[in-house]
């Protein structure tokens, strides 16, 4: 599984990576610990799933996270992830 973190603000890419998964853990769990990955290189906390987080996600393999899903103040104005890989 290949997962692609992205960072915007102004509709401008800032910094973006792709967290490779090739365990035999569910597709959750890796999407889970990918997202920890990001947030560990991009020195952020980790997001909260809001309700409309999920959805999203479930039906596009894409969501994004906006102020409302972290706890501390961002610089940003959303963290995309994206499955671009299963």
């Amino acid at each position: 599984m290949r997962i692609w973190f992205k960072i915007f603000r102004d509709s401008r890419l800032l910094k973006d990576t792709v967290i490779v998964d090739n365990s035999n853990d569910t597709r959750t769990h890796k999407i889970f610990h990918a997202l920890e990955q990001a947030c560990y290189a991009f020195d952020l906390g980790k997001p909260i799933w809001l309700d409309a987080t999920v959805t999203e996600f479930q039906r596009h393999s894409k969501a994004r996270f906006y102020q409302d899903n972290f706890v501390e103040t961002i610089d940003f104005d959303y963290l995309e992830i994206h499955v671009i890989e299963e």
